[in-house]
């Protein structure tokens, strides 16, 4: 995505936590910077991408974080995959120091960075955010507000859904047309050609087959965002049948050691879930 920035044009300076991941942007053209607080000190804007709620809370609210070197005005982009309810709470952090922060977690994998086709969901000021738009469409199809601060990640709670759900059921899919000798690929296209077709079936039945699991998307990020859906069910008194469902099995991937594997790995999960006939 910073890459993307890049070649639009924009003036990019980042951190990273590992200084090797920001080696190949510097190498692009980026300039670096040695904490949050110092990056923050000389952007108008700042967009942050990490693991979770306590990853954006570290480089937002920590000693040298964002928070610390902004000035009055600046604008906070996360596109972290985060808790709704502490999206909100950092929001208010932000606000005490004069610096406005949008959630605006992303759809689309690295595929749609690639093709700049991701879909963002934005929490927080509209005028904010539309004022902001043709930055964010440098890297998206579509940015659509959901409403205030939280509300971004509420929407990629109900997306992550349909993403993880789906997937269980490509691999159930396949697994049991396994048990029956039926040849997989064929599957595939009988699937993609009928009702069923989607786009989590066609990025990762192939892969399933293929055995192909190096992670694009790592699998601990699913089983993060899933556990994170059934938190948020909890709270609201409901109950979700496939999501548990899916976290389960997400979950044995995790003690599987499949953590950095992608997310197509669960169908070996399913695989190994064999019981006697009849």
């Amino acid at each position: 995505m910073a890459r993307n920035l890049l070649g639009a044009g924009y003036p990019v300076t980042v951190y990273a936590r590992r200084p090797e991941a920001a080696a190949p942007l510097a190498a692009a053209g980026a300039a670096t910077a040695a904490t949050p607080a110092a990056l923050a000190a000389q952007s108008d804007v700042v967009v942050t991408m990490v693991t979770d709620t306590a990853a954006v809370e570290a480089v937002l609210c920590g000693e040298d974080g964002v928070l610390a070197g902004a000035a009055p005005g600046t604008v906070v982009i996360d596109h972290s995959t985060i808790d709704p309810r502490g999206a909100r709470r950092l929001a208010a952090q932000a606000a005490e120091r004069g610096v406005v922060m949008l959630d605006v977690p992303v759809s689309g994998g690295v595929i749609g960075v690639e093709a700049r086709t991701l879909v963002m969901m934005a929490g927080g000021p509209e005028d904010v955010v539309r004022s902001l738009e043709p930055l964010m469409r440098v890297n998206a199809a579509r940015v659509i507000h959901m409403g205030e601060a939280g509300c971004g990640q509420a929407a990629k709670a109900c997306t992550q859904i349909c993403v993880v759900v789906n997937q269980m059921g490509v691999a159930e899919s396949l697994t049991l047309a396994g048990a029956l000798g039926l040849d997989q690929r064929r599957l595939l296209d009988v699937l993609q050609g009928g009702f069923g077709a989607s786009r989590i079936l066609e990025v990762q039945g192939p892969k399933m087959v293929a055995r192909d699991f190096t992670g694009r998307i790592e699998s601990r990020l699913h089983d993060k965002d899933i556990h994170l859906v059934l938190d948020l069910a909890r709270d609201a008194g409901l109950d979700l049948p496939a999501s548990a469902a899916a976290a389960s099995t997400l979950r044995a991937l995790q003690q599987a050691g499949g953590a950095t594997d992608d997310t197509a790995a669960v169908i070996r999960v399913l695989e190994g879930r064999r019981t006697p006939p009849g």
